[in-house]
């Protein structure tokens, strides 16, 4: 299958997706201000570079694209049609280093949570979820 638009279009979309501040991020991080909870940012210090860090608690957020990730049972988290050899190999590697920084964060006596960004439709379940989370 050919893709609907030309390659340096293609090439310049997948250039402007961002790893940080992203729209599903922002949305967990005005969820966590408007609980009363304060955090950093992507503490380069720690394992993955999480998200949103708790110093204080030990916990760690990580939020997740469902694609980039690819969130087991979203159905955000296809494969591409085209470029297969590309492609498994590249979401296999975020999914298994996603697995290995976890656990590296466990290992030091960390937790963590990941919010994936389908949850971001019920934000009253999610909201629920990280306040046990913080608790």
């Amino acid at each position: 299958m050919t893709d609907r638009i030309s390659t340096p279009a293609r090439s310049q979309n997948m250039r402007s997706i961002r790893s940080k501040d992203t729209k599903p991020e922002m949305r967990v991080r005005l969820l966590l201000y408007g609980l009363g909870h304060r955090y950093r940012l992507h503490v380069k210090s720690l394992p993955g570079c999480p998200d949103i860090v708790f110093r204080s608690r030990r916990k760690a957020l990580f939020v997740h694209g469902c694609f980039w990730h690819q969130h087991k049972g979203c159905h955000d988290a296809h494969l591409p049609k085209s470029r297969l050899s590309y492609w498994g190999p590249k979401l296999r590697c975020n999914v298994e280093r996603d697995r290995r920084n976890a656990q590296l964060l466990r290992d030091a006596g960390w937790a963590t949570l990941t919010v994936w960004a389908c949850e971001l439709a019920d934000e009253k379940a999610l909201a629920s979820r990280l306040k046990k989370f913080l608790k």
